[in-house]
């Protein structure tokens, strides 16, 4: 399928792709950064508490006479007296006796703190690092060295907590993120739908509106329209009132060419038959010709002038049953069958006289030629995005051969001099159904005689 035959988007679907895209882009940009301000906050205060403790811990702590440390540290929480509760304090007396106390949960085992390299001290000779517990859970430590002034020990304090209660709180914050963004999201996107809907509403009325115009049941859009759609509306329906001028100018025109050049016509037919002899008949043979091609390229001025009214609709079934009396009372004495078949509900998207034009010649002809039965129906088929009338009038007569049915159309072809005609009705049919955008073709029947197929646009 190329790209110009692809269907447009619709616009209510790109509006609504559009914000929903960009509601739920922003949604998750504003779930990522609240989840790591409220990482980074809670990290904060956790690293906060380690030092809390951790001063608590370096205020608890003494020296003896013989410099070893010594102290019981009461920091108010149970954590640090259970074992291996994911809470601990150490404090380390650095140099040759590396003599160390720690908290009961600890069990008398020291934290796995890194080396100097991995996690350097600062000025403050502070340092925080991520490292393996007793039960290989992460912790969070602080650690902090102090120079004690009466002896000049050095001794290194740590604090620790297991980051899986931090971890704990993120998730539960997230869970309820993705829960309320959820819910707001599904907010947003319904909120969309209705917007876009309550926005274009005014569009889909102009629509339908439209519609109405084409199918014949209005003539002009009414109603108030919003201030931005009112100048569409208000030049939509100059355009329209500005084609049914052109339509009738067009048709006075023609209505005044027919009258200027029939009545010459007509008096040069009466003066020639006053004339008898050789050329009196010729004049009236060849005045007779011209008034037929005047007839032709009259209707298919007005055909094309009627063609673009766009309100013009015209129901299929009483035209086609006007018809089927007429023909019967015309050839009452040939007694042919004439079926009608006419599906419910098809309309012509055109003038009732041009729809005439065209089963006139069609069923006329199909009378002439039959040898005891005419039938003549239609249908409703879709032709890509439109829809279409398929006419068909058949005949059981004698038929035409495939160059006789090419022939058949031209412009004053007449395949028996012995029927009455001008040569021009099968023409005239092929003619309207192209100012139409529809289509004319000549076939063998089933019957056995001739198979004329219409397509005309259908309303």
């Amino acid at each position: 399928m190329s790209a110009s035959s692809r269907q447009p988007v619709s616009l209510a679907l790109r509006l609504f792709v559009l914000a929903a895209v960009w509601s739920l882009l922003a949604l998750a940009a504003a779930y990522f950064v609240l989840v790591s301000y409220y990482r980074a906050g809670l990290e904060r205060n956790f690293e906060t508490l380690l030092d809390l403790h951790l001063f608590n811990v370096v205020a608890a702590i003494q020296q003896d006479e013989s410099g070893r440390i010594y102290g019981e540290p009461q920091l108010g929480d149970p954590r640090f007296e259970s074992f291996h509760s994911g809470w601990y304090w150490q404090a380390i007396r650095l140099g040759g006796s590396d003599q160390a106390i720690a908290s009961p949960s600890l069990a008398g085992g020291r934290l796995a703190l890194k080396n100097t390299e991995e996690a350097p001290f600062d000025d403050a000779f502070r340092r925080v690092m991520d490292i393996e517990g007793p039960n290989g859970e992460t912790l969070r430590a602080v650690e902090q060295l102090v120079l004690f002034d009466r002896t000049g020990d050095r001794i290194a304090f740590a604090t620790a907590a297991d980051l899986g209660e931090l971890d704990a709180d993120i998730a539960a914050y997230r869970n309820l993120l993705v829960a309320v963004f959820t819910v707001l999201g599904v907010g947003i996107v319904v909120i969309t739908v209705a917007q876009v809907r309550l926005g274009l509403r005014p569009l889909r009325r102009v629509g339908a509106a439209l519609s109405g115009i084409r199918e014949g049941r209005a003539e002009r859009l009414t109603g108030a329209y919003p201030r931005e759609i009112a100048p569409l509306t208000a030049e939509i329906n100059a355009l329209i009132e500005s084609n049914a001028k052109i339509i009738e100018r067009a048709r006075t025109q023609v209505g005044n060419l027919a009258h200027a050049l029939k009545t010459p016509l007509s008096v040069i037919t009466n003066e020639a038959r006053t004339e008898k002899g050789p050329l009196g008949d010729k004049v009236v043979e060849q005045a007779g010709l011209m008034r037929h091609q005047i007839d032709y390229y009259l209707d298919r001025a007005r055909v094309a002038a009627s063609a673009g009214v766009v309100s013009a609709v015209t129901e299929v079934e009483p035209v086609a049953a006007t018809f089927a009396r007429a023909m019967g009372r015309i050839y009452a004495d040939r007694a042919i069958d004439l079926t009608v078949d006419i599906e419910a509900g098809s309309r012509f998207q055109g003038e009732r006289q041009d729809l005439e034009e065209l089963f006139g010649n069609l069923v006329d002809n199909a009378f002439k030629w039959a040898t005891s039965q005419v039938r003549l129906s239609c249908r409703q088929a879709p032709d890509g995005d439109r829809k279409m009338l398929e006419i068909v009038v058949e005949d059981d007569g004698p038929g035409l051969s495939e160059a006789e049915c090419r022939d058949a159309m031209r412009r004053g072809r007449r395949l028996d001099e012995t029927q009455p005609g001008s040569g021009l009705g099968l023409s005239i049919v092929r003619d309207l159904a192209e100012l139409y955008n529809g289509s004319f073709a000549l076939s063998r029947s089933p019957l056995g005689g001739l198979r004329a197929a219409l397509r005309l646009p259908a309303a």
